[in-house]
């Protein structure tokens, strides 16, 4: 683990500290609440569109509710829809990846085609559509329907349930090439289950790929999560989150573009350093992409 993080190079350690600063400080929502003596939850009309001063940092919405306090719940929010349904959609795709890799024939093709067609929808609008489905009207109640809980956790699963074919064809992929590997055919040589030989054996060694599709998934989760939001169909006010803190600004953006820089500028930072994270552990963890960087160094010379 040390070698790969000496590997990383001084951009991939700056992301990682933005983003551990960024999941610290969103962490630490309450903490800062009760420091400041506010609540982060607390219309003001009087007090609205107030600039930064030594009560509210930076400033306060157009309800008069603190910004800083709003922007690190939001904070709290966005993140864990993001790690949440990236790992969920990873352990969907190692999963798939790994029968059709490992089992192959029929399987391998029954598998691949579905995740060919899942792969095929556009996204967005696929999103969109599902998001938009009244759940009421599968049996839940008005109240229950629009909890905070019920909301997140129905953006985790439309995140995972179509975001899993590209960990799949990655786990696919290594699995190809692991099966037929020396210490493999000796597993199945001592008589093993083939489910304890994929799991066991052929999953470990298949690690790589799913760690640095997982970290490139939860910055398109973000923005899926931001652009949901920000269109009414994700989270909802009063519950803060990045993408709705942007609805709420677009009307007041010459008035108080603050409103609208500050939650942009967290999407992009997060966006930003989990894509830099992702592409330097693709590199570490991947020695072809290390014999061609040595490679082209050498030519260099």
């Amino acid at each position: 683990m040390s070698a790969i993080v000496r590997r990383l190079g001084p951009g991939a350690s700056l992301a990682a500290a933005i983003l551990v600063a960024l999941a610290l400080a969103a962490a630490a929502a309450p903490l800062v609440e009760r420091a400041l003596g506010l609540d982060a939850e607390a219309v003001d009309l009087f007090g609205r569109l107030a600039p930064p001063s030594a009560a509210h940092p930076l400033g306060t919405d157009e309800l008069g509710r603190d910004l800083l306090l709003r922007l690190l719940y939001g904070g709290r929010v966005s993140l864990t829809v993001g790690v949440v349904a990236a790992v969920a959609a990873a352990a969907i795709g190692t999963a798939i990846g790994l029968a059709a890799g490992y089992l192959g024939g029929r399987t391998d093709a029954v598998l691949m085609r579905f995740a060919d067609g899942v792969i095929a929808l556009p996204l967005l609008p696929l999103l969109i559509v599902l998001a938009a489905v009244d759940l009421t009207k599968l049996g839940l109640s008005p109240e229950a329907a629009a909890s905070e809980t019920v909301l997140l956790g129905r953006l985790v699963v439309l995140v995972a349930l179509v975001g899993w074919p590209t960990t799949a064809r990655l786990v696919r992929a290594a699995a190809l090439s692991l099966r037929r590997r020396e210490f493999v055919e000796a597993a199945r040589a001592l008589g093993f289950s083939p489910l304890r030989v994929a799991v066991r054996h052929v999953l470990p060694n298949a690690a790589a790929p799913i760690l640095v599709a997982t970290t490139l998934a939860v910055g398109n989760v973000v923005l899926f999560e931001s652009v949901l939001s920000f269109l009414g169909l994700g989270i909802r006010p009063p519950t803060p989150s990045w993408g709705n803190m942007l609805t709420g600004a677009q009307e007041l953006i010459w008035e108080s573009p603050r409103l609208a820089v500050w939650p942009g500028v967290l999407i992009f930072a997060t966006v930003v350093s989990v894509n830099l994270l992702g592409d330097a552990l693709r590199d570490a963890l991947d020695p072809r992409s290390r014999r061609r960087a040595a490679g082209g160094a050498r030519g260099g010379e």
